[in-house]
């Protein structure tokens, strides 16, 4: 864990220019677009759920929607995710769960996500559907099916285990530190 700590404080410790070089190493453009964001993440032969998962992100990061990622809006991602105060990552989850934009997560959104999540990570511990069924039997109050922003954001900080959760599943710092750093040609292990 500390070698993985290390690097995060590295970032966080960056200045501007450098991030900026970095972004424009990356992107000479000075924009991502989604098929570049794939690439930079290897996202290959995933399944169509992790596939659907990375758009979901990137249109979620992309915030004036004209389909390119630049770089103010790569830098408050990255400040976001790592920086971010509670209730803005609460806020970014739930718009991230919240695919169909109509101001309510329901039990197949969030389990799209989770299972998207999973498919790229190659962890499937616990199994999506206990995530969801935890999450909506004591955050879903009314028994609705479905959460509001202010019923996520209120029932998530009611409860430190789903807190935790949800840091754990949708920390991105791998992600970033992929484009931070650039693709690193992957060494293959011994036949």
């Amino acid at each position: 864990m500390g070698a993985y700590e290390s690097n995060l404080d590295d970032i966080l410790a960056e200045d501007m220019h450098h991030w900026y070089n970095k972004f424009m190493k990356e992107s000479p453009s000075g924009l991502i677009t989604l098929f570049e964001l794939k690439t930079m993440l290897e996202m290959q032969g995933m399944t169509e759920e992790a596939s659907s998962y990375v758009d979901q992100v990137f249109f979620t990061f992309d915030m004036d929607g004209d389909g390119y990622i630049d770089f103010v809006e790569y830098i408050a991602a990255v400040s976001l995710l790592l920086k971010g105060e509670i209730n803005q990552k609460l806020k970014w989850y739930f718009k991230l769960f919240d695919q169909d934009g109509n101001g309510k997560i329901d039990q197949d959104e969030m389990g799209t996500i989770f299972k998207a999540i999973q498919d790229i990570t190659r962890c499937y511990d616990p199994p999506t559907e206990e995530i969801v069924a935890l999450i909506y039997e004591k955050v879903d109050i009314n028994n609705e099916g479905e959460l509001t922003l202010e019923e996520f954001i209120e029932g998530a900080k009611d409860h430190t285990d789903i807190m935790e959760m949800l840091g754990k599943m949708m920390d991105l710092t791998n992600v970033l530190e992929i484009i931070v750093n650039g693709q690193k040609k992957r060494v293959k292990p011994p036949q």
